[in-house]
Formats: structure tokens, sequence, C-alpha cells
């Protein structure tokens, strides 16, 4: 696979170090020089020093060859720009954007040549309160395009719902327990399993179902429905 990331700060290099150890094919773009950006070099990195988001920089990086074009720059309109000119003027398959500030996360869709939006900030808030918060709905993350959420919810230890098989277990329409995490595994859920106290339950839900599956889990964490 082909992948091209505009910006080769902390982010861009990371994901050029990660996705070059799985084998693939990387080039990152960048306005600053390879003395300024480049300390700690990927040698197995194709490195284009330009402006990723003018029309002639992305025809030298030959976005139209790439599968996945990647805007991980710091400045969120910069970010959009890519994406925009990368999925409208050359057609990348697939278009992954940085969100830096929360609030101008809403920009970042199909409008503007957006597949998928990664926003630290939400994914760090996530990660600490999945880490500390047991007994609550935790949102990981959005799919792009369809608009479903992953939620993740540890089942507390006087939960009403532990010890229940799955196959009894009502949820809201549209709603899936996609894995169930016990003891650190991660456990393909069947109607035969039981929900355990302490299990990591990721469910996939619709923005329509988010709130009846928000009353549902306040049940199983021993709440007043």
């Amino acid at each position: 696979m082909r992948v091209v990331i505009a910006g080769a700060g902390s982010v861009g290099r990371s994901i050029a170090r990660e996705l070059i150890h799985n084998g693939h094919q990387v080039l990152l773009v960048d306005r600053l020089s390879k003395a300024d950006r480049m300390k700690d070099t990927l040698e197995r990195a194709e490195f284009l020093y330009a402006d990723a988001c003018e029309i002639q920089s992305l025809d030298e990086a030959r976005v139209d060859t790439c599968d996945v074009l990647v805007a991980a720059t710091g400045d969120d309109k910069a970010n959009l720009v890519v994406s925009l000119l990368g999925k409208t003027e050359y057609g990348v398959p697939r278009t992954v954007a940085r969100v830096n500030n929360p609030r101008n996360e809403w920009l970042f869709d199909s409008g503007w040549g957006v597949d998928v939006a990664v926003s630290t900030p939400r994914l760090m808030t996530a990660l600490v309160e999945e880490a500390v918060e047991v007994g609550e709905m935790v949102r990981l993350f959005q799919l792009q395009q369809s608009s479903a959420s992953l939620f993740e919810f540890t089942v507390p230890a006087a939960s009403p719902v532990a010890g229940t098989p799955l196959r009894t277990v009502s949820l809201p329409a549209d709603t899936v327990i996609t894995c169930i995490v016990r003891d650190h595994r991660p456990v393909a859920p069947s109607g035969d399993d039981t929900v355990e106290a302490g299990d990591e339950l990721m469910i996939l839900t619709t923005p329509e179902q988010e709130a009846d599956l928000a009353a549902l889990l306040a049940t199983w964490r021993g709440d007043q429905a």
C-alpha cells in the first residue's frame, strides 16, 4: 500500500514509522528541510519538501497513485485543504485527517473530502475515561462514513447484568456487542457467553440509538431506570 502523509512532525513521523514497519510504502510531505525535521531519519521513507496545500506539490507527490492520503499537520485548515484536494482533484480512495482543535471536528466530513477524522484530544479523553471510569459509557471513536460510534462499557462488580447470558440481553435496535475484553484478552461474543463483572464490552451503535443505549447501561450499573 502506498501512503502519502502531509506533515512530518512528530505525529506524521510516528504514523510513517508504524506503516513502514508493517511493510507499506510511505512518502512524507513537509515544507521544512530534512535538517529541521528529520532528526530521527526514517531510512525507508521517501521525503518531499513542499507545501502539501499546493496542487503542484501534490502532483509531484503523485497523490493520484496513492491508496491513502493522511493529513497530519498541526493546522486544521491545512488538513482540510489537503483532504479536499486529495479527494476531489486526485480521487484518493481513502483520506484520513488529523483534528487538532475539537471545536473544528464538525468540519471534518465528506463535504471536505475526509473519510476518517482522528481527533487526538478526543482519543486521549476516551483513553483517560476508559482507564478510570467503571460503569460509564465511554465513546472510543465514530466511524466517519456510517456515523456509527464504538463505545466501551466496563461491567461493575455489582451490576445486575453480571452472570446473564448474552442471548437474553435485550439491546436497542441497530446496536451490537462487537467484542468482550476479559482478563486482558479479546473474546468474540456468542449467545452462550455470559456477561461477567469486570468485562469490557465494546458496543457499536447508531446516533439515533445512543440515548437508549445510555439508558440501558445506566440500569446495568445499578442506576434507577
